[in-house]
């Protein structure tokens, strides 16, 4: 199905507040640009790569749920042995609207580690990197780098699938 009148163009939020806050704020409005992205396309579109390298919107999901993961819950609080597989394949058995409820179930416990940080200067526990820990402000500055590149990822691979636009 293609659209001919396009979602309505969703604007960054309009808040001035603390730095935590706005920061947060951004994160989620990106967050939520990707569902959005992600939201009704049906079965096999969803996960159909829409370009040469494989990307499709059901494997962004998944690469963004286990990035959000990684960075605020493995590597910034310190929880559990191993980081998730952000390379991690579309299964058969991956439904969007299961993927879609991980990634949102990612997003609650990332918010709550950000929630519960006090310092945004504070390192975390553990790095990705060969680097030292990095802070929470780092952390929340490269998720919104991340989700944004992966948000107009899902943009393009959207339009390819149905014509529509908009965020």
């Amino acid at each position: 199905m293609t659209t001919s009148t396009p979602r309505p163009d969703l604007r960054p939020p309009g808040l001035n507040t603390d730095e935590k806050t706005t920061l947060l704020t951004f994160l989620d409005y990106l967050r939520e640009s990707v569902l959005a992205k992600a939201a009704g396309v049906p079965e096999p579109a969803v996960r159909t790569a829409g370009v040469p390298s494989g990307t499709s919107l059901l494997q962004l999901l998944k690469h963004l749920t286990a990035t959000e993961l990684n960075w605020f819950v493995w590597a910034y609080t310190g929880a559990g042995h191993e980081p998730w597989d952000d390379e991690g394949a579309v299964s058969a058995d991956d439904t969007a609207p299961d993927v879609a409820a991980a990634y949102r179930a990612a997003i609650a416990r990332a918010n709550e580690a950000v929630l519960a940080c006090t310092d945004l200067d504070r390192p975390g526990a553990r790095s990705l990197r060969e680097t030292p820990p990095p802070s929470m402000r780092w952390v929340l500055v490269h998720m919104i780098e991340e989700t944004a590149r992966h948000a107009g990822h899902a943009d393009i691979l959207r339009e390819q699938i149905d014509g529509s636009v908009g965020r």
